[in-house]
Formats: structure tokens, C-alpha cells, sequence
């Protein structure tokens, strides 16, 4: 017999869902405000070199939570389970703050490797922030569901998230060792 899944109330569920809808958005939005606007908000005297190294550990730490989150839960290990996706988002949000510090202050770095490597750094920085874009909003709703103890939804938009999000932080640290050079 199927029974419907508990939930919040609906004014905590809606406020929930209203926040993934308007963070999902604004997130992508601000990112690539700062990408093609660099210097808009410069902080003159603001030391923000160490960050790229920075976001690359965020980046190699939400991986490992994202993975053994995923061993946890075939495992039927929720609490560890939810601890590792927890603390994986966040990592994420720290990286993500961390990012927008990092580019509000400093133009990209452009890549100066030449040949076939310069075509696998661009195919890989692509797919990266293509992929991040989306991972904000699968990111969101993920939580959203579990939050509001939607598990089947939950269920079937992790299926998704995960591999997303997985991509997205391991070639966050690949782009990171493939630029690190070309850093000033």
C-alpha cells in the first residue's frame, strides 16, 4: 500500500522551496556577474592569493564527503549519510564563498598551455562550469526534498545530483592543477 510521505507543514515546505528557486538562480547569475565583470566590487589592500589552494582543498573535500555519503546511504547508514551530504554543502557553500571573494578581487587566470593539453583544459573547464551552474539548483532541491522528507523525490533527483556534483568538485581540482602554474 503506498502512504503518502510526511512532510513539513506547507509554510515550511514553501519557504524552503522559495529559497532553492531564488539561491538557484541568483547563485549562477552573481558568478557570472563576477566572470565577465571582473573588478566590479575590488576591495583595494584585499590579500585573496591563497584562495585558488583554498578552493581546491574545499573542492577535494566535498568530493570525499559526496563519496562516502554515497557509501553511507547503501549502506542504509542515513545518520552518516546525512552527516557526509551536510557537511558536503557545507564545503560547497564555504568554496562557493570563497570563490566569489576570490574573482570579485582578481580577473581568471588565462591558461597558457598550448596544443592537444589547451583543448583537454578548455573541454574539462567547459563541462566544469557548465555542469556548476546546473549543480546549484540540483544541489538545492536535493535538499529541499530531504528537508521536507520527500524522500522519493529526494531519491530521484540524487541520482542525478550526485554524479553532477561529483564532476563538478573533482574537475574543480583538476582545472585548479592545470591553471596553477599561470597564476600571478
Amino acid at each position: 500500500m503506498n502512504t503518502p510521505e510526511p512532510t513539513l507543514n506547507p509554510a515550511g515546505a514553501t519557504k524552503y522551496k522559495v529559497l532553492a528557486v531564488v539561491l538557484g538562480a541568483v547563485i549562477p547569475i552573481a558568478v557570472a556577474v563576477l566572470y565577465f565583470l571582473p573588478g566590479l566590487f575590488v576591495i583595494p589592500g584585499l590579500n585573496v592569493k591563497a584562495l585558488p589552494a583554498v578552493n581546491a582543498v574545499l573542492n577535494s573535500l566535498t568530493a570525499v564527503c559526496l563519496m562516502l555519503g554515497y557509501y553511507f546511504i547503501r549502506r542504509k547508514q542515513v545518520a552518516q549519510h546525512r552527516a557526509m551530504m551536510g557537511t558536503a554543502f557545507l564545503l560547497g557553500s564555504v568554496f562557493l564563498l570563497s570563490y566569489v571573494a576570490y574573482h570579485s578581487q582578481v580577473a581568471s587566470t588565462k591558461f597558457g598551455g598550448e596544443g592537444l593539453i589547451k583543448g583537454i583544459y578548455y573541454f574539462i573547464l567547459l563541462t566544469h562550469i557548465l555542469l556548476a551552474a546546473a549543480t546549484v539548483g540540483l544541489v538545492l532541491f536535493t535538499f529541499y526534498f530531504a528537508l521536507t522528507e520527500q524522500f522519493v523525490k529526494h531519491r530521484r533527483i540524487a541520482r542525478w545530483t550526485y554524479p553532477v556534483w561529483l564532476y563538478v568538485s573533482v574537475t574543480g581540482v583538476i582545472v585548479y592543477f592545470m591553471i596553477s602554474p599561470y597564476y600571478t
